[in-house]
């Protein structure tokens, strides 16, 4: 192995300039004693591995010089996080700089910062005990889902993975130029971070290293299905989330192509015609802007103020506008219809385009049969009733259902949120939107339906047969047979949830637990937890150790309680679940789409253009809400 000269560890000298100075730190950076220059190879620039190693020494190289991260064996002893401005605004990389600031001082990190002439920042993290390579990767990786400016790319590369360190030059000219002071720079990279720091910050991060290695996983197991010709893994597909849309990427990190958008304030506008379509209020987009969508701050600049209430005006009138009218809706115009796509003597239905879908509350009633509709208060005396119902009869006969038992279990579940977040008990909705609620494809929800009728001793019953738009129809009840049951029980406490977005993740079994864990009347063990739910006791371990690690719950007695300060909304971005249950969204709207242009070519033979699918447009973007009320009831208009 490559050692450094004693020399370069000298401490720094006064008579030396800034960037002189600075080099001194190299070699406690560099993974190796030896550094690359740089040059420019065509139009890139880049650190090409020289013939002879060029090793560290005390005089500042004249030309741009990085230093290799990894020693000869694979181990990182410095953590490098590279903000890099061609990855996103300099006020994103600001931003982001600041954020993993406050993320490596929380766990009790000590770093070492500085910045380059073209706005990038280096973070050092240096480290009492070497890591290896994968770990390292990891660690960066996670910190990228924190921080969409950060490139991953030098700890990626064992062998060939560098990065400028303070005082080196620049290949626009200057120097990168320290943000710590030296000499406090010159002791924490001396002293190091012990190795329990190291494993707060791996708590730290529990969700972003989970999500990254349920993304590898899913990864490896589409490749393993397919043939390696037409599905391909991307290089960088470990890290990515794959559901970033240009327009996301726009909002993200203030990047665009000059092709699509000529200006900054065009771009800023794609951004909220999108908001102002999925929704969401100015508030909100407020929220965002402080949010993950820095990067539309950084297209405003300093006139967020003046300009941002403006354009949202401009965007709400111009979606406004953009309502689709479809052909059918043309031929009766003096007509007032719930459905825009409905024509004269159709059955009114639950609203199927690609925009939101409305609550109808059911659908209508044949006259002969019409009876008035349940008062809110009555819907949700209803659910109360059949929620002890399903804890206390119906979960033990989904049980023996086999696989697909939880399926079930959690289907009848998400029936109760619909009624009590809609105040209803007519079910007009399509497979589709209890697939969204579900986390499931809506082939499997399709085959489960009919199940669910047959096994629910009369609860759900389907009482009017889906036609073209028109979704099946299913009525909820109590039987009667039920209905002492009912009375004898006390209701619980908590709301019913179908599979809240978290879950999708972590899985059905981890669903199980924690409602068990949530709305049981005492705090359960773990052997409590076994009988309620049905699931082995290993199969359950391992759920309840994955969710205390992620701070939703704790052990205190032997007994697991709900961390109530841990927001799962939060929590599901974090694990990417939030963007996979947007991306099942626009999947879904898109297949509608192209069934209702199906049907009206059948009818009018034209197209109409809103009828071809605009990712601009017809990607979904859920907006954030603090009211649980509020959050519930927009996730069912969206699905």
């Amino acid at each position: 192995m490559l050692q450094a000269p004693p020399a370069v560890h000298a401490a720094p000298r006064r008579a030396d300039s800034p960037s002189s100075a600075a080099w001194v730190l190299a070699p406690l950076i560099a993974g190796q004693p030896i550094y690359r220059a740089g040059r420019w190879i065509g139009d890139r620039f880049q650190y090409p591995r020289p013939r002879t190693p060029l090793r560290i020494t005390g005089t500042l190289p004249s030309a741009p010089a990085a230093v290799l991260i990894h020693d000869v064996d694979g181990s990182v002893r410095t953590l490098c996080l590279d903000l890099d401005t061609s990855k996103a605004r300099k006020a994103v990389v600001d931003d982001d700089a600041a954020r993993l600031a406050g993320i490596l001082n929380a766990t009790g990190l000590s770093f070492v910062e500085d910045y380059s002439p073209s706005g990038g920042r280096h973070l050092y993290v240096p480290l009492q005990e070497a890591i290896t390579a994968a770990e390292a990767r990891q660690l960066v990786e996670a910190l990228g889902v924190r921080a969409p400016s950060l490139d991953p790319s030098p700890h990626q590369n064992p062998t060939d993975g560098c990065i400028r360190v303070p005082g080196s030059a620049h290949k626009s000219g200057g120097h990168q130029t320290l943000i710590t002071p030296l000499t406090q720079a010159y002791g924490i990279l001396t002293r190091r971070n012990p190795a329990p720091a190291l494993a707060a910050l791996r708590k730290a991060l529990a969700p972003e290293l989970y999500r990254l290695e349920h993304a590898r996983f899913r990864t490896q197991a589409r490749a393993a299905a397919a043939t390696a010709a037409l599905h391909a893994a991307p290089r960088d597909s470990a890290w990515t989330t794959g559901h970033d849309s240009p327009l996301r990427v726009v909002a993200r990190t203030g990047l665009y192509e000059a092709s699509r958008y000529a200006s900054d304030s065009e771009a800023r506008m794609a951004v909220l015609n999108h908001f102002a379509a999925c929704r969401w209020s100015l508030d909100q987009v407020r929220a965002g802007m402080d949010g993950q969508y820095a990067g539309l701050t950084a297209l405003y600049g300093t006139k967020t103020d003046r300009l941002l209430p403006l354009e949202w005006a401009k965007a709400q009138a111009f979606t406004a506008t953009q309502a689709p009218t479809g052909p059918r809706a043309r031929a009766t115009p003096g007509a007032r219809l719930k459905n825009p796509f409905q024509g004269i003597g159709e059955k009114a239905a639950h609203n199927f385009t690609t925009s939101h879908t409305s609550l109808t509350g059911g659908s209508p009633q044949p006259a002969e049969h019409h009876q008035p509709a349940p008062s809110p208060n009555a819907i949700h005396e209803l659910v109360n009733d059949l929620e002890n119902v399903l804890y206390a009869v119906l979960d033990h006969r989904l049980k023996d259902q086999g696989r697909a038992g939880i399926s079930l279990r959690f289907l009848i579940r998400a029936v109760l949120a619909y009624m009590r977040t809609n105040q209803t008990n007519l079910l007009d909705v399509g497979c589709r939107t209890f697939a969204v609620a579900l986390g499931k494809d809506h082939v499997t929800i399709a085959r489960l339906l009919p199940l669910l009728e047959a096994v629910s001793a009369g609860i759900l019953t389907r009482i009017d047969r889906g036609r073209g738009r028109n979704a099946d129809t299913y009525a909820v009840q109590l039987p009667v047979e039920f209905q002492q049951l009912a009375r004898d029980l006390t209701w619980r406490k908590g709301k019913i949830h179908a599979i809240r977005p978290v879950f999708r993740v972590l899985g059905d079994v981890a669903a199980l637990a924690y409602e068990g864990i949530e709305r049981g009347r005492h705090s359960p063990t773990t052997a409590d937890l076994t009988r309620t739910t049905g699931i082995s006791r290993r199969a359950l371990t391992d759920h309840l150790t994955r969710m205390e690690v992620l701070q939703m719950i704790r052990r205190h007695h032997g007994r697991w309680e709900i961390v109530t300060t841990t927001n799962l909304h939060q929590l599901a971005d974090r694990l990417g679940a939030t963007e996979d249950r947007e991306a099942q969204i626009t999947r879904y709207r898109k297949e509608r789409a192209a069934w209702h242009a199906w049907l009206d070519r059948h009818l009018v033979l034209h197209l109409e253009e809103h009828e071809l699918h605009d990712p601009e447009r017809d990607d979904y973007w859920l907006p954030p809400h603090e009211d649980g009320d509020e959050h519930q009831r927009s996730l069912w208009q969206a699905a």
